[in-house]
Formats: C-alpha cells, sequence, structure tokens
C-alpha cells in the first residue's frame, strides 16, 4: 500500500550512483593516515596539508601533488602504491554520513538499481563496506576505469552495469559532494546532487547540481515525503 500511494505523489528516478568519500562516508582520516605514513615511509618527512582542490580527483594526481611539494614529482607513482598499502594493511574505518541505511533499504524496498563510482581505490571500498556492514553490492573504484573522474567514464560504466542504456541517463541520480565528480556526473548525461561535506550549495550548483543537500538524509527526506 505505501509503495502505491508514494508512486501516485512522487516521481522518481530510474537509478542512483553513488560517490563514496564525502557521501557515503567522511574518510579523511582513512586516507589522511595512510598518505602521512606512508609518506613518511618513503620520504622520511611530514605530508603538507591536503588541498580542497583535490578533492575528489584521483590518487595518482593526489600523490603527484604531495610529491611536487619536495620536489620529488618523479617519486609520485612511488608513494601512490605505498599508499594503497598503507590504506589496506592499516586500515582505519571511516565514519558512516547520516542517511545511508535509510536510503539504501528505501531503494532496495523500491527496486531501483544503485551503485557506488568512486575515485577510491576498490580495496577501501570493499573494506570499508564489509566494517561498515553497508547494503552496497555494486560498486567501483579507481582501478576500474581508464580515465577517473572528471571523466564519465566512471558512471556511465556503473550505469551500464546496473543495466541502464545511454537513453536512460537523463533520468540517474548522482550523489557528489565534489567539484570534480559533479563534472564527471554532468558530462556522462545524468543529474548531479550535490552533498554539502566539502564545497557550498552555489559551488556545487555552479560545477552543475541540480539539487544540494546537507547529506543523503536529507535526500532521502526529499524523496520520501508525501
Amino acid at each position: 500500500m505505501r509503495k502505491k500511494q508514494y508512486m501516485q505523489k512522487k516521481w522518481l528516478p530510474k537509478g542512483f550512483l553513488f560517490d563514496f568519500d564525502g557521501v557515503v562516508v567522511h574518510s579523511f582520516k582513512s586516507h589522511g593516515n595512510a598518505w602521512s605514513s606512508a609518506f613518511k615511509e618513503l620520504f622520511n618527512k611530514e605530508i603538507a596539508p591536503f588541498p580542497k582542490s583535490h578533492a575528489g580527483k584521483s590518487p595518482m594526481l593526489i600523490s603527484e601533488y604531495y610529491c611536487s611539494v619536495i620536489g620529488k614529482e618523479k617519486r609520485a607513482e612511488d608513494l601512490y602504491l605505498l599508499k594503497d598499502i598503507h590504506l589496506d594493511k592499516h586500515f582505519t574505518k571511516p565514519d558512516l554520513l547520516p542517511g545511508v541505511r535509510e536510503f539504501t533499504s528505501f531503494l532496495s524496498e523500491e527496486n531501483i538499481p544503485y551503485g557506488i563510482a568512486s575515485n577510491a581505490t576498490r580495496q577501501f571500498l570493499k573494506n570499508s563496506i564489509k566494517h561498515l556492514d553497508l547494503n552496497f553490492e555494486t560498486y567501483f573504484g579507481v582501478q576500474d576505469y581508464d580515465k577517473p573522474k572528471p571523466a564519465p567514464e566512471a558512471y556511465i560504466k556503473l550505469a551500464n552495469h546496473l543495466g541502464f542504456k545511454t537513453e536512460d541517463f537523463k533520468f540517474i541520480w548522482v550523489f557528489e559532494d565534489s567539484l570534480t565528480g559533479t563534472k564527471a556526473a554532468k558530462a556522462a548525461g545524468m543529474v548531479p546532487i550535490g552533498i554539502t561535506t566539502q564545497y557550498s550549495e552555489e559551488e556545487l550548483k555552479e560545477a552543475g547540481s541540480i539539487f544540494v543537500f546537507p547529506t543523503l538524509l536529507e535526500a532521502y527526506e526529499y524523496l520520501t515525503k508525501i
């Protein structure tokens, strides 16, 4: 009965795609600890502060930035690989953001396809989903793409895997907290939805977000309001 009433009063997108860091979890400490310990092991130096401009970018680009600060650009791949090892070996469970369980339960109940496409590593996604006991069966990490975000490949690949065709993309919502990911969703021809864990509503809308919410909880409440 609830589903029938809901569908009479509210139009629903055909699918929902999620970024991970900043949308599903707050993982700054997880990645920060791994970058810091890997940088210390490799260079015996303290790492520079993380620049907001690199939020949502691929780990390799972040590694190139950290190495450039100390003039070690040629060691970027070494740092990237070592950070991945530290991230897995010294795994720090990220903090779950509000509304994730409510949202995924709702989508499962409504039989709406959903999944994660992140610029984080697939192993980190797997570890986080397992330790937080999250209901995400489909997820892609940075190793799954030839061109990470802001290229649209991540979201196109996920949507295709979920069974969507190109003509369906305009009916798919994509939740993103970064300008990098928002641009990727827009380039894929999907509907970017901003989450303000990193950027303001104005910044996210300027990048292409159609709607903006503080967290997934407010987005869930908006979709289920009668």
